[in-house]
C-alpha cells in the first residue's frame, strides 16, 4: 500500500469510528431518508438553511465504513456553503467515485480525494454516495426515500 493510500485509508476510518455531524438536527427545515439495499446502508440527512445557506447539517442511521464517512465528510464540508455549492460538490464527488473524470479532482476539497479508490469497487460507489443523494433530496425538499437502486 502506498504512502498516499494508506492516508486515504486512514481518513476513512477516522470519519467511520467518530463521524462529525452525526447526531439529529432537531431545528432542521427538511430532511430526507436516503437507503442502500444492497449493502443495507440506511440514513437521514437533517438540513438547517437560512436563506439560501447551509447553516447546520447532520446525519444519522447505519451502514458500513464507506458510507459513514462519506456522510461524516459531506456534512463537514456543504456547512456554510450555498444550496448550489453543495449542488456542484455532489457532482464533483459522483465525478470522483464513478471515475468520470479526473481533471476535476484537483478542484475537489483534498479529503474527497480518499474515496477516489471506490470507483474500482461499483457496489462501493453507491455506498459512497448514498448520503450526498439524501443530502440532494433534502435539499430539494422531496419527501419519498431516496435509494440508490
Amino acid at each position: 500500500m502506498t504512502g498516499t493510500s494508506a492516508l486515504y485509508q486512514e481518513i476513512i476510518l477516522d470519519h467511520n469510528r467518530a463521524p462529525r455531524n452525526f447526531r439529529r438536527l432537531e431545528d432542521a427545515d427538511r430532511s430526507a431518508e436516503g437507503y442502500n439495499p444492497l449493502c443495507g446502508d440506511q440514513f437521514t440527512v437533517f438540513v438547517k438553511l437560512e436563506g439560501d445557506r447551509v447553516v447546520d447539517v447532520s446525519f444519522v442511521g447505519s451502514g458500513c465504513a464507506i458510507s459513514k464517512a462519506a456522510g461524516s465528510l459531506m456534512t463537514t464540508l456543504v456547512k456554510g456553503r450555498s444550496r448550489a455549492e453543495a449542488a456542484e460538490l455532489m457532482e464533483g464527488f459522483q465525478r470522483l467515485v464513478t471515475g468520470q473524470t479526473e481533471a476535476g479532482r484537483a478542484a475537489m476539497p483534498p479529503q474527497l480525494a480518499a474515496f477516489a479508490g471506490v470507483r474500482e469497487f461499483p457496489v462501493r460507489v453507491k455506498c459512497a454516495t448514498l448520503p450526498w443523494h439524501a443530502l440532494k433530496a433534502a435539499l430539494e425538499s422531496r419527501s419519498e426515500p431516496v435509494s440508490t437502486e
